[in-house]
């Protein structure tokens, strides 16, 4: 199996959007051939590159899937494809039970039966929903406070069960706080509207904003706002890709790993970042915290540096902002010319 990986393809599902156009530039820099499928509501286009094979279509049309796994001869999937704005997933549950379960659970029976043998996904710290202890493990109770959270954890269940029934084996990357962006400048955080803070905090910076919302402070921790592990895009995507390996070196193991630096900052000590990234002073509106906020969410990721020898390479929170703000010139760039 492992020389048989040699030669086929590894198909990014929503491979048009912020992590997965990460991932599909990771994967094209170690030499791995890639496809992507993405329907393009939340991604662009623009951000697949132009040797990469792209279809256009969603992840439960079985037909279209058998198709690519044959045409591109897929191994792997990584599947990056789904909704994640937490607070539309408590308005609009059935959304996400519909984008981020049922069609993961089409994509999984369309790996299965294309005979794809390596299955990535995307999942969640939201999983955990709010942990007891921190730092969180892999072995912290799964307690999702959001129909987000629990899409993706019934999706992680599918997976243990379906690899326990046929050939294939995954492995469920737990994210933490995803920022910046390509060192490169190839791709970044596009979407408009965004909820993730630094993306949120570098458009203030440049005027798209008139200032960032700092919700709650009056949290149990050293400044009273909301500590999380943020981990930069990239960092995020080379995991996937030594996952690949992984999953390709031993078919017989599957893994559920967290994936985040171990460490947090503060809202205030990103928003702080930012000021001194770019010399200037973003308005900070202090406003009531949201419902179901932890105070700190941060990983512990010993056992994805132990079983995968990952080490991150840009884990530094200025260079994150950096790296988020020169994206951000150039999506203004864009629009501009």
């Amino acid at each position: 199996m492992q020389n048989d990986m040699h030669n086929k393809a590894i198909l990014v599902t929503g491979g048009a959007g912020y992590i997965g156009s990460h991932a599909v530039l990771a994967l094209k820099d170690a030499g791995r051939p890639v496809a992507v499928i993405d329907n393009l509501v939340t991604g662009f286009r623009w951000a697949v590159p132009d040797d990469v094979p792209f279809y256009e279509g969603d992840i439960a049309d079985s037909e279209l899937l058998a198709k690519i796994i044959a045409e591109q001869n897929i191994g792997a999937i990584m599947h990056f494809a789904g909704s994640v704005v937490v607070p539309e997933s408590v308005s609009d549950p059935l959304k996400y039970y519909h984008n981020n379960t049922v069609r993961s659970r089409s994509l999984i029976e369309s790996a299965v039966k294309g005979g794809v043998a390596h299955f990535i996904f995307s999942s969640t710290a939201a999983t955990y929903g709010i942990p007891e202890t921190s730092p969180v493990t892999e072995d912290t109770p799964q307690r999702p406070i959001n129909p987000y959270g629990t899409s993706k954890l019934m999706t992680e269940m599918m997976l243990r069960d379906v690899a326990a029934a046929h050939p294939i084996n995954f492995c469920a990357l737990r994210y933490f706080n995803v920022a910046g962006a390509d060192p490169q400048g190839r791709s970044g955080q596009s979407t408009a509207g965004a909820t993730h803070l630094i993306k949120v905090a570098v458009e203030a910076a440049l005027g798209k904003r008139d200032g960032v919302a700092v919700f709650g402070t009056d949290f149990d921790t050293p400044d009273g706002t909301g500590v999380r592990d943020y981990i930069h895009v990239s960092d995020l995507a080379a995991a996937h890709v030594i996952a690949l390996e992984q999953l390709i070196a031993k078919p017989e193991q599957s893994h559920f790993l967290n994936c985040g630096y171990g460490r947090g900052y503060s809202v205030l000590e990103v928003l702080d970042a930012v000021d001194r990234v770019t010399n200037m002073t973003i308005n900070r509106k202090l406003e009531g915290r949201r419902a179901g906020d932890p105070d700190a969410l941060i990983s512990d990721n010993s056992a994805i540096k132990a079983r995968f020898e990952w080490e991150p390479a840009l884990d530094d929170l200025d260079m994150i902002v950096t790296h988020a703000l020169n994206w951000e010139r150039e999506l203004a760039n864009r629009k501009e010319a």
